[in-house]
């Protein structure tokens, strides 16, 4: 049964929500702020953390930026925030889905089912994934390319983990739009061109003669770099 953290200060909608997502059968936690949702994340490790923004104390932006620090959960915004600039935000500090209030009961819950059924973020892969000059030490997020600590936005993280944890398949742009932002961004499939060229600039991968990220023209893209096992008495 798969955990759902509720993030509310609305004691009505939190009741109301936490019933449904009762009768939907997932264990539920719930807590009004963001401080009580760190602490939530951090003990109960959920599997999707639905988050409103307009939260007292700390506020809904800075709570996704410190989960998204330390947990991969699928994170789904719960707002009435509708300026394209807060979506904006909220997406690339590392929300999944976007939905404004009010809504339809049953299209949150088919989109939290969604998000866990979502291709695999850093599925299957060890702690450590090395290729050639590249280090991605997924444990502590930190990525190299030789001696060069490479600083990737949440948004450009994100992606690799996809990419990486999927690694020999091939990903459809629908399927990495829905991986990384929580929708399939139909109208936005420039954007995820845009972020895959800076993620190669990043990581000195030649589009032309790619030796990590491979492009299929006019369906997706598949990470191709196969990982190198370390010899023993390696460090």
């Amino acid at each position: 049964m798969s955990t759902v953290l509720l993030v509310e200060d609305d004691g009505p909608l939190r009741t109301t929500l936490r019933a449904s997502l009762l009768q939907g059968e997932y264990d539920v936690v719930d807590v009004a702020t963001g401080e009580e949702a760190l602490i939530a994340v951090a003990n109960d490790h959920p599997d999707v953390v639905v988050l409103d923004l307009g939260l007292p104390g700390i506020d809904g932006f800075e709570t996704l930026r410190h989960v998204r620090a330390f947990s991969d959960a699928p994170v789904l915004v719960l707002t009435v925030r509708d300026r394209p600039a807060d979506k904006v935000e909220a997406l690339d500090s590392g929300a999944d889905d976007y939905v404004l209030k009010p809504f339809d009961t049953e299209e949150l819950l088919a989109r939290i089912r969604a998000l866990l059924r979502r291709p695999a973020v850093g599925g299957g892969q060890s702690s450590v994934f090395r290729s050639g000059d590249l280090a991605i030490d997924f444990t502590a997020r930190r990525v190299t390319v030789g001696d060069e600590v490479v600083h990737l936005t949440p948004v450009e993280y994100r992606l690799l983990e996809v990419l990486v944890g999927n690694r020999g398949s091939m990903l459809t742009r629908d399927e990495l739009g829905y991986a990384v932002w929580g929708s399939k961004l139909r109208a936005d499939r420039g954007r995820l061109r845009v972020v895959v060229l800076h993620l190669r600039r990043k990581l000195h991968d030649d589009a032309a003669r790619p030796r990590l990220i491979f492009t299929e023209p006019g369906v997706g893209y598949r990470w191709i770099a196969e990982q190198e096992e370390l010899a023993p008495g390696s460090p």
